[in-house]
């Protein structure tokens, strides 16, 4: 179960935002996407990338880390739909940052473009997987558009009420994302949402959010930290868990999968030869395609970077997650001390 605490005055705040996001990316501006050509060698990288992947989104910042609001959002659409497909970061290419706005006559990124023809931004693509039309272009089954079964108690309902009140023509959006974080936002209802009704409050929100509120509960809490509402995702996955290296032994004998996240050079440097697999491009796929029950254990240096591994997996509804705290120096630290052997 997930609880969490948001502040009413970040629903005010994300509207906002909202708006100011918005409108830089609602329509694609055809003249500075024409501002100059397209070199012939930039031209070919991207055909030769759309033609060897079947679908591509270029975005800001990777798969595991977007590094925008736009290509979180995109991501987590594709995540449920074609977990395998490829995420070009552009913020690491420039020339392919420039090039893709000319290439498609798209100045925004993100970008979605599935077997070589351009779909559109973030907008665009939350639409279609709204609607349907997204599922169908990637072959996935036909989206439940079923409402779910939403509580929201008194002092809730209370509190989201007055920070409505002073927002005419705006209602209430859910975002769970895919790391079970409830978002709230005001905007304008744009017709294709689910809704669901709870304490006469409508509360529009995607297909992928419908899915995981249900049985969703909204309360509101006070306590020293400060006032705001209290959220209860039941069909939030099981959160990740600490391991410390004495356990980690017993643990992988008992069937837990242990991945080394850390890059080679530091594998090389000091070697885990308990790992089953390293975490890298070339295996993050098969590792996504385990059952999802699977126990795995995540390891790197100190024990930062496994955790945001190990949150990865838990986005994709895996139940059985682990963080080996302090990394291979603690374990090391535990050969040394004979405590813990290979």
């Amino acid at each position: 179960m997930r609880w969490r605490v948001i502040s009413i005055n970040a629903i005010i705040i994300s509207l906002i935002c909202f708006v100011l996001s918005a409108m830089s990316h609602l329509q694609p501006n055809t003249q500075q996407a024409q501002s100059a050509p397209i070199s012939p060698a930039v031209h070919a990288r991207i055909a030769k990338l759309l033609a060897e992947n079947p679908v591509v989104l270029f975005m800001k910042g990777g798969k595991e880390q977007p590094r925008c609001g736009f290509s979180s959002k995109a991501t987590d659409v594709l995540n449920e739909l074609a977990p395998n497909f490829v995420g070009f970061d552009v913020l690491l290419d420039e020339e392919i940052r420039h090039g893709i706005k000319l290439y498609g006559n798209w100045p925004t990124i993100p970008q979605l473009y599935i077997k070589g023809e351009l779909v559109g931004g973030s907008d665009i693509i939350t639409q279609l997987f709204n609607t349907g039309e997204l599922h169908q272009l990637l072959g996935a089954p036909a989206p439940d558009r079923s409402a779910p079964s939403i509580s929201i108690s008194d002092a809730a309902a209370s509190a989201i009420r007055a920070g409505m009140a002073d927002e005419p023509g705006v209602v209430l959006h859910l975002r769970i994302d895919r790391r079970w974080q409830a978002h709230f936002q005001l905007a304008p209802a744009e017709g294709h949402e689910i809704k669901a009704h709870a304490a006469g409050i409508d509360i529009l929100m995607d297909v992928a959010t419908a899915q995981a509120a249900q049985g969703m509960h909204v309360d509101w809490v006070e306590s020293l930290q400060g006032a705001g509402l209290s959220i209860k995702l039941p069909r939030a996955p099981r959160a990740i868990q600490s391991m410390g290296v004495t356990e980690l032994t017993a643990a992988l004998h008992a069937g837990t999968l242990l991945v080394d996240v850390r890059p080679e050079h530091d594998r090389l440097r000091a070697p885990m030869p308990l790992a089953h697999r390293v975490l890298d491009n070339a295996t993050l796929s098969s590792l996504e395609a385990l059952d999802k029950s699977t126990p795995m254990a995540f390891l790197c240096h100190f024990g930062n970077s496994s955790r945001q591994a190990a949150d990865h997996f838990r986005g994709l509804g895996f139940t059985q997650l682990f963080n080996v705290e302090g990394g291979i120096d603690a374990y090391a630290r535990e050969i040394d001390s004979g405590v813990a052997r290979y």
